[in-house]
């Protein structure tokens, strides 16, 4: 969380982190277009451990990584993208300082 803190949830294999963060009332992801690739305000930064659990950041991704509020890192990605893949146990991710 951007305070600090540290949450846990349990997301199903093909779920996507946004989705499953929202619904489990986590603050921070705002995902204001309903996990259209629309707006960036689910933006995360995905551990440095889970970054390969994910594909690369697609053309439209790429475009709207760009009008985060927050700063871009290499790690940056929109949590609407992040679909998490059979077999992985455990994905990380960071919220940022802000969304809006």
């Amino acid at each position: 969380m951007k305070d600090g803190s540290q949450s846990e949830i349990e997301v199903e294999p093909g779920a996507n982190v946004m989705r499953t963060a929202v619904d489990a009332g986590l603050p921070g992801i705002f995902a204001e277009c309903g996990g259209a690739c629309m707006c960036a305000t689910c933006h995360v930064y995905v551990d440095q451990d889970s970054v390969q659990a994910f594909p690369p950041v697609g053309e439209v991704e790429e475009e709207m990584l760009e009008c985060t509020v927050a700063e871009r890192l290499p790690v940056s990605r929109l949590s609407c993208q992040l679909v998490v893949p059979e077999g992985v146990a455990t994905v990380v991710v960071r919220v940022p300082d802000a969304q809006t």
